[in-house]
C-alpha cells in the first residue's frame, strides 16, 4: 500500500479510536513527559541564566581576564569586535597620607565603564542611605571607605595624598559588587579613576599589581572570545567566570546545575516507563485488529508501519501540546514567584520547547518500539483462534532500544560521559539483581499459599500464575519510587548543605592584624559582643620557593594552573588540632605521626593545590618566611570547605615550626545587627586591628542561594507530579485484565467485600515490595552520585525505609480506586465495556 494511503488510514483509525483508554493513557503519558521536560527545560534555562546573572555580580562582569599586566590592545580589540562591553580595573596596595599620618590601603582604580554587572554603591554622609552610582570616581577624585577615613582622621571633602597626587574624597564607598574572595589581604579601600594612576607615580617596576579586564555580553559571544584568545594568553593571565570568581557561589551553582539535570533525567525516565507500559497495552489490544488487517491483504511490513504512523501522529500531537503547556506552566510559575526572582530574567527562546518535543519522540520510539514490533508478527489465523500470540521480539531489541533512548536523553542533558555510563550500567545491574530477587521471592510464596485465607489466595494467585509479568510490574513501580525518592533525597541534602554553609549566625566580620599581646583582650571583647568565643588563627606571610630542593621556577611550569599560588605570598598558619571544615584525605595529623618518621617538621597541604602542583606525601617544601628559610615535609593532604566563610589555609604547619617568626592573628565572628554601637566601641578600643565587614557579601550570597533553592523546589514539584501520573499509567496498563477477572469472580458468586480486600492486599504487597527495592536502589545509587557528581559526604539514609510504607499506601489506594467499578457495576456491564 502506498505510504500516503497508509498515513491517511492511520489517521482515520486514530480519530476513530482516540477515546480508547489505552490511547488516552499513552497521550497523557507523552503529554506529561513533554510538558515536564519543556517546563523543566525553560525553568532550567531561565533560572540558570538568572543565577549566573546574579553570580556575575561577584565579578562585576560575565567574564574577567585577570593578570599581573594589562591586556594587550589586540586582546581588547578582539572582544570589542565581537560586540562585548569592556571595562578595566587595577588593584594594588599602597600607603595613603592623611591628617593623622599614613595608612596601608588597598587601592582600586577603575575606568568610566565599571561595573558591568552589579551595583556600585556609596553614601553622601556617614549614616545616610546608600545610593547607586552609574560609574566610579571622576579624575581628581577618590572614594574611600569609612574605616580608612577614620584611620587617617579625615572626612569628606579632605585631600588625601596618593603617591604624587592629592585626591579629594567626594563620597563614602559602601559596596563594590566584585569585592569577594580573598579576605586575608583586604585592607581599607580607596577607589580612584584609572586615568590618575599614571600621574600618581605608584606604578614602578616590581610593583605587585592585579589587572582585571571585565567583559559583558551574550554567552555565545563570550565563549567565542575565550576560544579565540585562549592560545594567546600570557603565562600570568587567567580567565575567571561565575564559577571560578567566588568559591561559595561556584560550588552552589555547580551542584544546582547537576541536580537540575539529574531531576530532568528522573522525570524523563519516569515518563519513559509510562510510555512503555501504555504502548504495551496499546499493542496488546490491537492484536485482533492486526490479524483482521492481515486477512484483508496487508503484508507484515505495512501492518507494522500502519500502527507506527498512528503512534507517530499521536506523539507529534502530544509533544506539541506538551511543549505549549510546559511553556505556559513555566510562565505561570515565574509570574507567581516574581518577587523572589531577578527583575531581568533572560528569555530562553525556542530551544527548550524543540528539545522537549524531540525528547518526547525519542522516548516514544525507544520505549514503544518493542511492543509495536509484535503487531507486525500477529498471524492472520488469530481471527479464528484467539489464543494465538505473535512471536515476541528479541530481548536484545527490547532492552537495547530502551537503553539507547536513555543514553540519548542523558547525552541531551550534557551529563558527564563516564558518570552517565556508570549510572546506566549500575542501574541495569541493579534492576537485574533486584528483578531476580523478586522473581525468586514470588516463587517461594507458593509454599505459603495453601495456609492463607481466601482473600490472600486471590491476591497472590494472579502474581504466581504470571510471576515474570508480576516481577516486571513491581520493578516498574520500584523504578518510579526510586526516581522520586532519589530526587527528594538529593534535594534535602543540597538544601541542608547550603543552609549549613550560610546559617543565620554566619560570621559577618573578619578581624585582621590582631597583635599577640592584644589577642586575649580582643577575644574577650568579641565574646561579649557576639556571645561566642572566636577562634584565633596565627597568620604569617610566606612564599613557597622550592619543591624537593628544586626551585619552583624549575619544578613547576609557568603555564601550570598552580602557578598563581607561587606568584604571591601565602597566608600560613599552624594548629595543633585539625580546623573545622577540614578533612584529611591522605596522611595523618600531628598527634598520629611517628616522631621518628622524618627529620623535617610536617606541613599539611590543601588537596587541590597539591594536585595542581603534583605534590604527594613525603615531598619536601621550602618556604621563605620572615627572612628565614624553613624546610618542611608533607605529612597530610586536606580537603577544605571553601563554601564556608571561615578562615581557610592552603598550608598548615606543625606547632613549633614557626615559633620564631613574627605573626598576627586572624579570626571571624558574628556581630548581631543591634550591636552596632558595641562594634564601634570595639573598633575604637583596638585601633590597630582591621575589622572587615562582609554583611553585604553574605546578603548577596543568601540571595543567590535562595534563588538556587527556588529552582530546586520547582523542579522537584514537577518530578513528583510526573511520578504520580506515571504511577497511575502503570496501574492502568493491567487494568483490563484485573477488571475481567473481577467480573468473572463476581459472576461465580464472589462477594464484593472479598474482591475489595483481595485487590487491596495485592496492591499493598506490590507497593511494599516496590518500596523496599526503591529504598535499596536509592541507597546504592546515592553513593555514586554523592561522591562523584555532587561532591557531598555520604552517610546511610535509614529514612528511605519509609518508601516501603509509602509504596504500599499509594499503590494500594490508587489501584483500589481504579478497579472500583468491579464492585460498583454489574459483571455484565463490565464485560461488555471491555469487549
Amino acid at each position: 500500500m502506498p505510504l500516503f494511503a497508509l498515513l491517511r488510514l492511520s489517521l482515520r483509525l486514530l480519530l476513530r479510536e482516540i477515546r480508547a483508554s489505552e490511547l488516552q493513557v499513552l497521550l497523557a503519558a507523552l503529554l506529561i513527559a513533554v510538558m515536564t521536560s519543556s517546563a523543566i527545560g525553560y525553568l532550567n534555562a531561565r533560572l540558570a541564566a538568572g543565577m549566573v546573572y546574579r553570580a556575575a555580580e561577584f565579578l562585576g562582569a560575565d567574564l574577567v581576564l585577570s593578570g599581573t599586566a594589562p591586556a594587550t590592545q589586540s586582546q581588547i580589540d578582539a572582544g570589542l569586535k565581537l560586540g562585548l562591553a569592556h571595562a578595566q580595573t587595577l588593584e594594588f596596595a599602597s600607603v595613603i597620607g592623611g591628617a593623622n599620618g599614613l595608612q596601608l590601603s588597598s587601592i582600586k582604580a577603575v575606568n568610566e565603564h565599571y561595573p558591568l554587572r552589579g551595583e556600585l554603591r556609596y553614601r553622601e554622609q556617614p549614616g545616610s542611605n546608600e545610593q547607586i552610582a552609574s560609574q566610579g570616581p571622576a579624575p581628581g577624585e577618590a572614594w574611600a571607605e569609612a574605616r580608612l577615613l577614620h584611620a587617617l582622621g579625615a572626612k569628606l571633602g579632605d585631600q588625601l595624598e596618593v603617591g604624587l597626587l592629592s585626591l579629594k574624597v567626594t563620597r563614602l564607598l559602601s559596596y563594590e559588587p566584585d569585592r569577594a574572595g580573598d579576605f586575608y589581604s583586604l585592607s581599607p579601600r580607596l577607589m580612584m579613576n584609572l586615568a590618575d594612576v599614571k600621574d600618581s607615580g605608584l606604578i614602578q617596576p616590581g610593583s605587585r599589581l592585579r589587572y582585571r579586564d571585565l567583559w559583558r555580553g551574550l554567552t555565545t559571544q563570550l565563549q567565542a572570545y575565550q576560544r579565540e584568545q585562549q592560545a594567546y594568553l600570557a603565562a600570568h593571565q587567567q580567565w575567571l567566570d561565575t564559577r571560578q570568581g567566588n568559591q561559595q557561589v561556584g560550588s552552589a551553582l555547580q551542584r544546582a546545575e547537576r541536580y537540575l539535570n539529574l531531576a530532568s533525567l528522573a522525570a524523563l525516565l519516569l515518563c519513559g516507563v509510562a510510555v512503555a507500559l501504555a504502548a504495551a497495552r496499546f499493542a496488546l489490544r490491537r492484536y485482533d485488529e492486526a490479524a483482521l488487517i492481515r486477512c484483508l491483504g496487508l503484508n507484515r511490513r505495512d501492518t507494522l508501519l500502519l500502527f507506527c504512523l498512528q503512534l507517530t501522529a499521536l506523539g507529534l500531537l502530544a509533544s506539541t501540546l506538551g511543549a505549549l503547556l510546559g511553556w505556559l506552566l513555566h510562565n505561570g510559575l515565574i509570574a507567581a514567584l516574581g518577587n523572589l526572582l531577578p527583575a531581568e530574567l533572560p528569555q530562553a527562546g525556542w530551544q527548550p520547547a524543540l528539545t522537549a518535543i524531540a525528547t518526547g519522540l525519542i522516548a516514544l520510539a525507544g520505549f514503544s518500539l518493542p511492543p509495536l514490533l509484535a503487531l507486525g508478527r500477529v498471524p492472520p489465523l488469530r481471527v479464528l483462534r484467539r489464543d494465538l500470540q505473535p512471536l515476541p521480539p528479541s530481548a536484545w531489541l527490547i532492552y537495547g532500544s530502551a537503553i539507547a533512548a536513555l543514553g540519548l536523553l542523558m547525552w541531551r542533558l550534557s551529563l558527564d560521559l563516564t558518570l552517565t555510563l556508570s549510572l546506566l550500567a549500575g542501574m541495569l545491574c541493579l534492576l537485574v539483581v533486584l528483578g531476580v530477587g523478586v522473581l525468586l521471592a514470588l516463587k517461594r510464596l507458593r509454599r505459603w499459599l495453601a495456609r492463607v485465607t481466601l482473600a490472600w489466595r486471590l491476591s497472590l494467585g494472579q502474581m504466581l500464575r504470571q510471576p515474570v509479568a508480576a516481577a516486571g510490574q513491581i520493578l516498574a513501580f520500584a523504578l518510579i519510587l526510586m526516581a522520586m525518592g532519589l530526587v527528594l533525597l538529593l534535594r534535602n541534602e543540597l538544601l541542608s548543605t547550603w543552609q549549613a554553609q550560610l546559617p543565620k549566625d554566619a560570621p559577618n566580620h573578619f578581624a585582621l592584624n590582631v597583635l599577640p599581646d592584644q589577642a586575649e583582650a580582643f577575644s574577650n571583647a568579641v565574646t561579649r559582643l557576639s556571645g561566642a568565643a572566636p577562634t584565633l588563627y596565627p597568620v604569617t606571610p610566606g612564599r613557597l620557593i622550592a619543591i624537593n630542593q628544586v626551585s619552583v621556577r624549575d619544578s613547576v611550569s609557568k603555564d601550570e594552573p598552580g602557578d598563581n599560588a607561587l606568584q604571591r605570598d601565602l597566608s600560613l598558619t599552624w594548629s595543633a588540632q585539625l580546623p573545622p571544615g577540614n578533612r584529611l584525605v591522605d596522611g595523618h595529623w600531628w598527634d598520629q605521626l611517628n616522631p621518628e618518621a622524618g627529620e623535617l617538621p610536617g606541613v599539611s597541604v590543601e588537596s587541590r593545590l597539591a594536585k595542581r602542583l603534583r605534590l604527594k606525601l613525603g615531598d619536601q617544601l621550602t618556604f621563605s618566611i620572615g627572612g628565614r628559610t624553613i624546610n618542611t615535609q608533607i605529612s597530610s593532604l586536606r580537603e577544605l570547605d571553601w563554601g564556608s566563610l571561615q578562615p581557610n589555609f592552603y598550608m598548615i604547619f606543625a606547632p613549633g615550626t614557626l615559633s620564631e617568626v613574627p605573626f598576627t592573628y586572624l579570626t571571624s565572628f558574628h556581630a548581631p545587627p543591634d550591636k552596632l554601637q558595641d562594634l564601634l566601641s570595639l573598633n575604637r578600643d583596638f585601633a590597630a586591628i582591621t575589622l572587615l565587614p562582609v554583611e553585604a557579601l553574605l546578603n548577596q550570597l543568601r540571595s543567590i542561594l535562595a534563588q538556587v533553592t527556588l529552582a530546586v523546589e520547582l523542579v522537584l514539584s514537577l518530578v513528583l507530579l510526573a511520578g504520580i501520573t506515571v504511577l497511575l499509567a502503570g496501574l492502568l496498563s493491567t487494568l483490563d485484565e484485573r477488571l475481567q477477572q473481577g467480573a468473572i469472580l463476581r459472576t461465580l458468586g464472589a462477594p464484593g467485600r472479598l474482591l475489595r480486600k483481595a485487590r487491596w492486599q495485592e496492591f499493598a504487597l506490590q507497593g511494599g515490595l516496590a518500596g523496599l527495592l526503591a529504598a535499596i536502589g536509592c541507597e546504592l545509587i546515592s553513593v555514586l552520585l554523592y561522591q562523584h557528581l555532587l561532591n557531598l559526604p555520604w552517610t546511610p539514609h535509614p529514612e528511605l525505609l519509609l518508601l516501603v510504607l509509602l509504596g504500599a499506601l499509594v499503590i494500594s489506594v490508587s489501584g483500589s480506586w481504579l478497579t472500583r467499578q468491579v464492585t460498583a457495576h454489574s459483571p455484565l456491564s463490565v464485560l461488555r465495556e471491555l469487549s
